[in-house]
């Protein structure tokens, strides 16, 4: 096939630097998933709750939520939290939770740095000033290159679930996808409920098919009990 110079989209920087790091994932890290779902009505009913009469640039969002929740659950699957080296599995001495964010010419997942014991409020607050400055081109370089862990949210999408690739060193990388309405069944009842699905992808040479079971089990523990997190919000 030939290719025309005015029908070629040339590749920017940023685009043959994601050729580069995922084609290389894809190639050396042996990638297995691990998928789930939870419940979220419960989770639905408590962000009503607190967001109720938030200025619109201060509500808490369901990504949040789950930055809070998977750092929390880093903190109990160390093993998780870590990057794969030729000498072996380097855990992380922080907690570093990358969010992938749309900017003009690819996607990036900058970290927010040491979120391990924030509450949602605070990590709500640093996400939407992190998503800001990724797409004005103004994030730190430490923010870039030290995430320990990537979440990859294509919910707004209406995207139902998806893979995501392994973001090198990290060992593991979670893709969810939007909350749908389902008939769920409780205590032997049909009744309406709000699902959202979850995959985790893992590198097998670090992590075994156990360990991502856990994580991804109290991910969903998280999610299901709200009243568990710490929102950092009177009353």
């Amino acid at each position: 096939m030939t290719t025309s110079s005015s029908n070629l989209l040339k590749q920017s920087t940023m685009r043959r630097a994601i050729a580069r790091a995922m084609s290389k994932s894809k190639r050396e890290a042996p990638h297995f998933y691990v998928g789930g779902e939870a419940r979220l009505d419960d989770l639905y009913h408590h962000l009503a709750a607190v967001n109720d009469g938030r200025p619109d640039d201060d509500r808490i969002s369901l990504t949040a939520v789950l930055v809070h929740i998977a750092a929390d659950a880093l903190v109990a699957h160390p093993h998780i939290n870590a990057h794969w080296t030729d000498e072996g599995l380097l855990l992380a001495d922080g907690v570093h939770v990358g969010v992938a964010v749309a900017v003009a010419d690819g996607l990036i997942a900058p970290a927010i740095l040491d979120c391990a014991g924030l509450d949602v409020l605070m990590i709500s607050r640093r996400l939407r000033d992190l998503a800001n400055r990724a797409r004005t081109g103004k994030l730190r370089v430490d923010e870039i290159n030290q995430p320990t862990f990537t979440i990859s949210n294509l919910g707004m999408y209406e995207v139902s679930r998806f893979t995501a690739i392994l973001n090198p060193p990290q060992v593991a990388i979670l893709a969810t996808g939007t909350v749908e309405q389902r008939a769920v069944v409780v205590d032997g009842v049909v009744v309406p409920g709000s699902v959202i699905a979850m995959t985790l992808s893992v590198d097998h040479r670090a992590i075994d098919g156990i360990a991502a079971a856990q994580f991804l089990a109290t991910v969903r523990r998280g999610l299901e009990r709200p009243s568990g997190l710490e929102w950092g919000i009177a009353g």
